[in-house]
């Protein structure tokens, strides 16, 4: 059912920047599209087209963290370590702040990468017979489609294949804000879901990589894929992941030398080097990456996050393939890392010691594709073509990796998964490998709301005393809450 709200994105927005140091946002003029008057200047706003924060709060409510109990030597965090407390106990966070790393954040700067694709839009319209600019039409409807895809996909109920899906989605923005307050329809998530995909696929058509001067940090043909195999996988249309991943690297061959190398490159870098080549842009893995006004470089100094518990059931419990991970970590208890993120500092002053701290996310990486592929093999009954394609990728994360020890076979998955289907047993060995590659990036949230898997967080007490508390497979609390800001603009809120 459609409900009329009031959306108050100007505001969500002009919040986020005043988080991030920037410009109060009724300081410019609403509509941007003044300011456009060629391509270049095009392209240059479409830098604006992806969020500039992170969503790393899907980790804390993840089964990767644990809780390492109260210590007085960790980081004191004062409203982001709040969040971060409420976000593990899956409560709502209601402070009108939009705090960094927050769930409100990731919101209102959703919206405002969805303003500033809105705006190129609005200029490539006004050319009709300028067919240079078409790959920014590209980038723009892609870049669209994905800020809302994000939306939908936190901010709202799951995507239930088959069903009807029509809870309320996110309000579809189409249209540049010419004024501050704008009215929109905040669709059901089936409409939110056709819209993403038309933007999807007519945006892929038109991308065009030679005009960008460094490429992952747009929306490439290959990134756009692996977007398209992620929204796919979501909405069940296997065919379509297999289509779109295999656009990328068709055979599982191809895909190995494009992988994360952590049994060799990673295996040998040295603890200050890893986190530098993890978001590099040299790196053939990482396909998107996305510049983030974040603290979670220092995750390791949170009482919530990764912990021994965690790290010893990934990486050091027995795996599907017998061996062992060659996954680089630093554990010095209670500090945990999988070395994935340098932080870069960057003071408002030199000298200063004052500033922002940012870090480089990889939206989209080969790796995270390849095992999508492998799932809509699976899920399509097609298990010799999904074994391929574990295979291919674990690989390259096995240490002393032999294809004849090391190999997933039909017969490992069904003593590994003793009593589950066969087909269920490849599906859950993904999930498995899945979970352990992208801890601490927040992914592993996205195969727990699509499958409905329930979670369980310990909590911890100064004696070391353990309790525990659940989210079952339906929870409400799955969804993350309507920013309160945008509620008072007349937005129903999530349902608790």
């Amino acid at each position: 059912m459609k409900r009329k709200i009031i959306v108050r994105l100007a505001l969500v927005t002009a919040i986020a920047g005043l988080a991030a140091g920037c410009s109060k946002f009724l300081e410019v003029e609403p509509d941007l599209r003044t300011q456009l008057n060629n391509t270049e200047k095009v392209a240059e706003l479409l830098v604006s087209a992806y969020p500039k924060t992170d969503y790393m709060f899907m980790e804390l409510a993840s089964d990767n963290v644990e809780d390492k109990g109260p210590r007085s030597d960790y980081a004191s965090l004062g409203d982001y370590g709040d969040f971060l407390s409420l976000t593990y106990k899956w409560k709502d966070y209601d402070n009108p702040a939009a705090v960094q790393g927050s769930t409100s954040l990731y919101w209102s700067q959703c919206y405002l990468a969805i303003a500033s694709a809105n705006s190129a839009l609005g200029y490539i319209e006004e050319h009709p017979g300028d067919r240079s600019l078409d790959p920014y039409k590209g980038e723009a409807l892609v870049a669209r489609a994905y800020a809302h895809f994000m939306l939908v996909t936190l901010y709202a109920t799951a995507y239930e294949i088959g069903g009807g899906n029509t809870a309320l989605g996110i309000p579809y923005v189409t249209e540049p804000e010419r004024v501050v307050f704008e009215q929109y329809d905040r669709s059901t998530v089936g409409e939110t879901y056709a819209r993403i995909e038309k933007d999807l696929m007519e945006g892929l058509s038109l991308l065009d990589d030679n005009v960008y001067n460094v490429p992952k940090f747009h929306f490439t043909r290959a990134a756009a894929n692996a977007f398209a195999a992620r929204f796919f996988l979501f909405k069940g249309a296997f065919d379509k992941v297999i289509e779109h991943a295999s656009a990328v690297y068709r055979a599982s061959a191809e895909y190995i030398p494009n992988l994360r190398p952590w049994n060799t490159v990673y295996n040998t870098a040295s603890y200050d080097h890893l986190p530098i080549l993890y978001t590099q842009s040299s790196q053939p893995s990482n396909l998107l990456l996305a510049e983030a006004n974040s603290a979670w470089g220092r995750n390791y100094y949170i009482r919530y996050g990764l912990g021994q518990e965690v790290v010893s059931e990934l990486t050091q419990d027995p795996n599907v393939t017998g061996g062992r991970f060659s996954y680089r970590q630093l554990n010095r208890e209670p500090y945990y890392s999988f070395q994935k993120w340098k932080e870069l500092f960057f003071e408002t002053q030199i000298g200063s010691g004052f500033g922002q701290p940012y870090v480089m996310v990889p939206l989209f990486t080969v790796d995270e594709l390849l095992m999508n592929r492998a799932e809509a093999y699976a899920q399509s009954g097609q298990l010799d073509l999904a074994l391929q394609d574990i295979n291919a990728f674990v690989g390259t994360r096995i240490a002393n990796y032999d294809p004849g020890n090391h190999s997933v076979t039909p017969e490992k998955v069904a003593a590994f998964y003793e009593g589950v289907e066969l087909q269920q047993g490849v599906v859950n060995a993904i999930l498995d490998l899945k979970r352990a590659e992208f801890v601490s990036e927040g992914l592993r949230w996205l195969d727990i709301i699509r499958h409905r898997l329930p979670v369980r967080h310990n909590m911890r007490d100064a004696a070391g005393n353990e309790t525990y508390i659940e989210l079952p497979a339906n929870d409400p609390r799955r969804v993350f809450q309507i920013p309160e800001t945008v509620t008072r603009a007349g937005i129903e809120r999530n349902p608790r």
